[in-house]
């Protein structure tokens, strides 16, 4: 911390200690306390809170994990009908939601990767900058309103049903919406620069003399990412990918605007919980939920890629 000041003096670095603290205290750990209080509670109403009703409770989440007590959850197995003892509703919602995570942050990657190769690696002077200018531009516009343009995109009268119907690839326009193409599209579009910055930025920090070296000896073109280039960007690729993942499970405009008839995110269901069911304390227990599988789902990938925390934050 002396060193902090010595770098940034004293006025400079207490004014950043204040802003960061301040940021993470106020702005993110006494919410998320707040929020892991109230999921342990009863819903009361206002004028019952505090008294010897309003106690702890674990009830919030057991709903999410077996349903309604007086209205079990039934299941036709080989025609016959039966009681199952979990909420299958939402928990196949949340199970989709985290797979439908992987699948975009998966899809980022891919798409984002010769991207952030040929930026870092490639692209060098204006040409560099003009690119990521490129690809800055179009989020000038407003999320909400680029949600919309993808729905009207992928519509059934939308540029791409138009040009496959009139390319005769396609005799009736295909639901994109109900399908979830559009969702998925938008999704991975939504976020696609906090995959490609964070790698970008690994991969210009890259020797270009050891990729000329790999193939020198011979390397072909995949062995020289896969031995040389994606283990020096794996701090980068884990970044994005976690940002990325993070982002898409936790996501409720895209899905709202971009989901089909009988499509539905888990954050959907926190939503309704918060709003239209009045239930702060069950949409808390939901909420806690999500945040700490994704937690978890995220060190796991980082302790099987065996990527450090420190080395993300570079």
């Amino acid at each position: 911390m002396k060193g902090f000041f010595e770098r940034n003096g004293p006025l400079l670095g207490g004014y950043l200690v204040i802003a960061v603290g301040f940021w993470v205290l106020v702005l993110i750990i006494l919410p998320q306390l707040a929020m892991l209080d109230i999921s342990f509670r009863n819903n009361l109403p206002p004028a019952l809170v505090g008294s010897e009703q309003d106690i702890y409770t674990l009830s919030n989440y057991e709903h999410f994990l077996k349903g309604n007590p007086g209205n079990p959850d039934r299941l036709a197995l080989f025609g016959i009908e039966t009681e199952v003892p979990f909420n299958r509703v939402d928990l196949a919602v949340f199970l989709k939601t985290l797979l439908a995570a992987v699948f975009v942050t998966l899809f980022d990657l891919i798409l984002c990767y010769p991207l952030a190769y040929f930026l870092g690696q490639s692209a060098i002077g204006a040409s560099g900058r003009v690119f990521a200018l490129l690809l800055i531009i179009p989020y000038w516009v407003n999320e909400i309103l680029r949600a919309f343009a993808f729905r009207i995109i992928f519509g059934d009268s939308g540029v791409i049903n138009t040009v496959l119907v009139g390319l005769g690839l396609i005799d009736q326009p295909y639901d994109f919406i109900r399908e979830n193409v559009a969702l998925y599209a938008g999704l991975g579009y939504a976020y696609i620069l906090l995959m490609i910055f964070p790698i970008y930025n690994a991969i210009e920090s890259l020797d270009h003399n050891q990729i000329e070296a790999a193939r020198d000896l011979g390397s072909p073109w995949w062995r020289i990412h896969w031995r040389v280039v994606i283990p020096f960007a794996k701090p980068g690729i884990t970044s994005g990918c976690t940002m990325v993942f993070m982002l898409t499970a936790g996501a409720l405009a895209a899905p709202q605007i971009l989901g089909g008839p009988s499509s539905l995110w888990f954050t959907q269901i926190i939503y309704q919980w918060f709003n239209t069911g009045q239930n702060w304390a069950r949409g808390s227990a939901y909420a806690v939920v999500l945040l700490i599988t994704c937690i978890i789902f995220v060190l796991a990938m980082m302790r099987l890629f065996r990527v450090k925390i420190g080395e993300i934050a570079k």
